[in-house]
Parts: structure tokens; sequence; C-alpha cells
């Protein structure tokens, strides 16, 4: 038998890739003292209409990139860094918005794992996301 233990969170969505729908990817993070700290590219878990929904939602929010950590040097094994070269297609947020994310692990490199987005999180402030 197989079990797959999954985690989850509230992390801070600090930008997004856009896409032909809307949002591609949330870009994530989590506070640490007053600095944002990357924590994931999240593309799973965003249906066509929650892609337009959260577009829609962050378009108003715009501004210089948040995240202290960013870019990263090279792009990590499982895809969850943003190079320079990466950056310029993100649009960036001020970092107001909280998102319920699931997700299998923390890498080495403290970045999430196979992350999914769940939701919308407006009963919690953006600076109580926290890495747990």
């Amino acid at each position: 038998m197989k079990l797959k233990l999954e985690k989850q969170q509230e992390f801070v969505i600090g930008g997004y890739r856009p896409g032909n729908l809307g949002v591609d990817a949330l870009l994530v993070g989590y506070y640490e003292g007053k600095d944002l700290s990357f924590a994931a590219k999240v593309r799973a878990g965003l249906t066509p209409h929650l892609r337009r929904e959260v577009f829609e939602v962050l378009k108003p929010l715009h501004t210089a990139c948040p995240f202290i950590d960013l870019p990263h040097t090279r792009a990590s094994r499982w895809g969850g860094g943003v190079t320079a070269e990466q950056m310029k297609e993100m649009q960036w947020v001020m970092p107001k918005l909280v998102a319920q994310i699931r997700f299998v692990e923390w890498t080495n490199d403290g970045h999430l794992r196979h992350a999914a987005f769940l939701g919308l999180r407006t009963d919690k402030p953006a600076k109580a996301a926290r890495r747990e």
C-alpha cells in the first residue's frame, strides 16, 4: 500500500507569471522577520476560472519584486528557483494576499516540492505567513 502524506500552510503571494488565462504561476513566500523569502512557483491547482479570478485580484497590486532572495543564480533541480532571466517574465505584486498551498516537502534549497494552490485566505494577514 502506498500512502502519500502532504503538508499545507499559508504563503504570501509576491508575484505571478502572466499567462493566456491571466495567471500562469503564482510566486509565493513567507516572512522571516520583516523580510519576504521566496518559497515556490505554484501552477498546480489553478483551474482556468481561478487563473482569471486571481489575476483580477492581483492586477491592482503591481509593484517591484518584494522577495529578498531573488534572483537565484541558477534554476533549482525541481524548478523552484527564479533566475534573473526568468524574473523579466514575472509581474510582482504587493505582498498583501495569502494563499493556502499544499506541498509534499521542503527542499534543501528552502523551496517547496509539488506545490498546489488550494485557495485564497482572506482571514489571515500576510505578515502572519511564516515557515512552519
